[in-house]
C-alpha cells in the first residue's frame, strides 16, 4: 500500500521557501508540481517543473506520485515542442544545485548554436526576459498548456 505524502516543506530550501523560480515566471499548477519559465531564455522555452512537496531523490516518491510527475513532464514536453517547433527536448534531473525535485524541460531547436552539447556546456550570455516578450511567451504556453489539459 502506497504511503500518503503530506505537503512537507525545507526551511532552508530556495523551492520550499518560493524565493526560486522567480514568481513572475509562474505559467501552471499542474497537479504534483509547478511549472515556470526559467530565467535564462538563451535557449527559448525552458521550462522548470518543480515538485509541490520537498523532496530530493525520485526513490522518495510513491509509484503513483513518480507517475503522475513524469505525465506531468511529457505533457509540459509536448507543449513546448508544439510551441517551438523544437527539434528534441532536453530532459535534466540533477538536483546537485538545489537538491530538491526539479526538472529542466528545454526545447532544441533547429537554430541551436550547439546541438550536439548539453546547454550548461554552452557559454552565453543569459537572455532575462521583462516586461512584454515575457508576458507573451508565458501567455502563448499557457494557452497552449489548457489547449492539451
Amino acid at each position: 500500500m502506497e504511503e500518503s505524502h503530506q505537503a512537507v516543506s525545507e526551511p532552508t530550501c530556495r523551492a520550499c521557501t518560493e524565493t526560486w523560480p522567480r514568481s513572475d515566471h509562474f505559467l501552471a499548477d499542474l497537479g504534483l508540481s509547478k511549472a515556470y519559465l526559467h530565467d535564462d531564455q538563451f535557449f527559448p522555452g525552458w521550462t522548470v517543473l518543480v515538485f509541490h512537496r520537498h523532496a530530493t531523490e525520485l526513490f522518495q516518491l510513491t509509484p503513483s506520485e513518480r507517475v503522475q510527475l513524469i505525465e506531468e513532464v511529457s505533457r509540459v514536453a509536448d507543449v513546448l515542442s508544439e510551441v517551438y517547433q523544437a527539434k528534441k527536448i532536453n530532459y535534466e534531473l540533477l538536483g546537485n544545485q538545489l537538491p530538491h525535485i526539479h526538472w529542466h524541460i528545454i526545447p532544441r531547436l533547429p537554430n541551436d548554436p550547439a546541438p550536439l552539447e548539453p546547454v550548461w556546456r554552452i557559454p552565453h550570455t543569459p537572455v532575462l526576459l521583462t516586461g512584454a516578450p515575457l508576458q507573451y511567451m508565458i501567455v502563448h504556453i499557457q494557452s497552449t498548456l489548457r489547449e492539451h489539459s
